[in-house]
């Protein structure tokens, strides 16, 4: 099938993007939705040359939604008409196996009439963290919910040894309830690494954050 994907530009979003091109489906774009009032990606704060470098090294078209809170489902599913009207037969989303996140993305696929796709659905937890590792992305620790992990780990690349030691200490390996975001900078379905630095720490709310800056 051809699909888009919701695409955060993290860890689990990328690796469902890889599976499901092993499973033989086809790429039309990703989908990223984009925040109007902070200029950055929803929930990884990526910004659009960042995101453009990783369409590019992907060999698939970005497309931005880009939307405000408040319009937030309804841009999103304007995005899943336009992809059905091209051609998309179906949407790949990253998610495991929190239930409520599962039945958003569901009910906006049946909203616009195609299938949603979950290639790492029910499996470890664990697994997927390794799996990611194993089948060769390199992927930055920019995010830390400071409440839940130490922010010792802002920066890293994640590892085994790092994510068995964010896992010691009380959080999810994978990130699962929010504990750490990722950024996925290379791996086996990009064509070259994305250049990109970080920043200096940022603190906000319960986060500290390494805002992910173009080189």
């Amino acid at each position: 099938m051809k699909f888009v994907a919701s695409y955060s530009g993290g860890k689990e979003s990328a690796l469902a993007v890889y599976r499901a091109i092993q499973e033989g489906h086809e790429p039309l774009a990703l989908i990223t939705t984009y925040n109007t009032d902070a200029n950055r990606s929803h929930f990884h704060g990526l910004t659009e040359e960042i995101l453009e470098r990783v369409s590019h090294s992907l060999s698939i078209p970005l497309w931005l939604i880009k939307t405000s809170g408040a319009d937030y489902v309804l841009n999103f599913e304007k995005t899943l008409h336009r992809a059905k009207e091209q051609g998309a037969e179906a949407c790949v989303f990253g998610d495991i196996d929190i239930e409520g996140h599962i039945e958003w993305c569901s009910e906006r696929c049946k909203n616009v009439g195609i299938t949603p796709l979950f290639p790492l659905l029910n499996q470890s937890r664990k697994d997927v963290v390794y799996q990611l590792i194993d089948s060769g992305f390199i992927a930055n620790i920019t995010i830390v919910n400071t409440k839940k992990a130490s922010d010792k780990f802002l920066g890293k690349q994640l590892t085994k040894e790092i994510a068995e030691e964010i896992a010691a200490g009380g959080a999810d390996i994978c990130g699962e309830n929010g504990e750490y975001h990722t950024f996925v900078s290379a791996g086996p379905c990009f064509k070259q690494p994305v250049k990109f630095s970080l920043g200096a720490k940022v603190l906000k709310d319960d986060y500290a954050v390494l805002p992910v800056l173009s080189d």
